[in-house]
């Protein structure tokens, strides 16, 4: 399960839409591996100037890769942690999660494209 999902949340979903903030805190809840990390990349992008911050650290274990692959590969919780946190997320590999400023868009373009997830492979990395 990708989630752990409070009654109270289920029964507002059953009903009609979520807010965001409900949201969040199931995945914040749910993924705390997974939240740290993007939560601390956002500090490490705004202590600086670059246009984005990235991870480049393999998970500590399987249950922690677990957490961040379910987060990265959920359309809803990407679009939503996105939203709550201003930055846009990226990801390659099965750990190197990246988050970018808005206007950040060459530098979101190029970690993107098939040449920068090619040259980010390394023998380690082949299954992840």
């Amino acid at each position: 399960m990708s989630l752990t999902v409070s009654p109270d949340l289920l029964q507002q979903a059953q009903h009609g839409e979520v807010d965001d903030a409900a949201f969040i805190d199931c995945i914040a809840g749910s993924l705390p591996y997974a939240w740290k990390l993007v939560t601390g990349l956002v500090g490490d992008l705004h202590a600086g100037n670059a246009d984005f911050a990235d991870n480049r650290t393999p998970p500590p274990d399987e249950a922690a890769r677990g957490q961040l692959l379910r987060m990265m590969a959920s359309d809803a919780m990407r679009a939503t942690v996105e939203r709550h946190l201003g930055v846009r997320l990226a990801f390659q590999n099965c750990h190197r999660v990246a988050v970018f400023r808005p206007d950040a868009h060459t530098a979101h373009r190029d970690f993107t494209t098939a040449r920068a997830q090619l040259l980010n492979q390394t023998p380690e990395l082949v299954d992840c």
